[in-house]
């Protein structure tokens, strides 16, 4: 694949489709800098984005929780993201929606005086984690942890909020993980580092409850696939000492869709019949 700053196709910045070398910002941008910046992971199958318009909500609201207005409505934003799409020729693509302080007036930690921009790109993308939906995904354990509610907008899909994800996945690529699972700030088990996490013993389903961490739209409908066959979901507090006595696992995000996981750290799971009826299930959702 090409780098992502040198490929053929249109990218809608502002109102306008541009060609994708050209889509670009000032180094003066405050996005660069301070993090303000939000955005959406998305996929398109069989040239319909799942649950794009809750997506083009959650925009709206990160932004708001980062004290900025994107200046396009939500049905603007829908209606842009099927002109990427078609303008592109893809039917199965990820497409990722971006909003951020751009250069203006302020070049501090304030800037109220900036325009807020917003871009709309897609690309073909394939398995977040390649084959581990077959053996299972391998993950480190993250030896940071998600902060406090208190302290960041955990609630928001900020970029800001991901820099100590790519430290752990940087960290866990080079033990040859495929990911890592974090902790919060109580040393609760929380959340991959672009995945919530799920588990399973005697039949029924454990998952950290989002107090401090995105409740994922992916993770959301997989609550809801549980509930639909009758499975008992337990969203609560999860000590680090149960890892041991759960029996299959499994991520969820839109890139990564529904992946099993096979070992945590010196934890191990099979890659049971839930896991697959569940990941199978995902599959044929979003197809429908």
């Amino acid at each position: 694949m090409a780098a992502y700053d040198d490929r053929d196709g249109k990218i809608w910045m502002d109102g306008a489709l541009v060609e994708w070398r050209d889509a670009n910002v000032h180094l003066l941008t405050h996005g660069l800098h301070y993090a303000s910046s939000v955005f959406e992971g998305e996929r398109a199958y069989n040239g319909k984005i799942f649950k794009s318009r809750q997506h083009s909500e959650r925009l709206h609201f990160s932004a708001g929780q980062l004290d900025f207005e994107i200046p396009f409505s939500v049905d603007e934003i829908e209606a842009a993201k099927e002109q990427v799409l078609k303008v592109n020729g893809f039917t199965d693509a990820y497409v990722r929606a971006v909003a951020w302080r751009g250069a203006g007036e302020d070049m501090g930690v304030a800037s109220a005086r900036n325009p807020v921009r917003l871009a709309i790109a897609a690309w073909e993308w394939g398995n977040y984690y390649g084959d581990a939906k077959m053996k299972g995904a391998k993950l480190d354990i993250a030896k940071w942890k998600r902060p406090s509610p208190e302290t960041i907008p955990s609630h928001a899909k900020a970029a800001g909020l991901y820099m100590i994800c790519t430290l752990s996945k940087h960290e866990a690529e080079a033990k040859g993980c495929s990911d890592a699972m974090m902790f919060d700030y109580r040393g609760y088990v929380a959340e991959a580092t672009g995945a919530n996490i799920f588990f399973v013993k005697d039949g029924e389903v454990h998952t950290p409850k989002p107090d401090c961490f995105l409740n994922g739209i992916t993770r959301q409908t997989v609550i809801g696939m549980l509930e639909d066959r009758q499975i008992k979901v337990h969203e609560r507090h999860i000590e680090p000492g149960e890892l041991e006595g759960f029996e299959q696992c499994w991520l969820t995000g839109t890139a990564a869709e529904v992946t099993p996981v096979g070992q945590i750290g010196d934890y191990t799971f099979e890659v049971g019949a839930l896991a697959r009826e569940i990941a199978e299930g995902y599959e044929k959702l979003v197809r429908e």
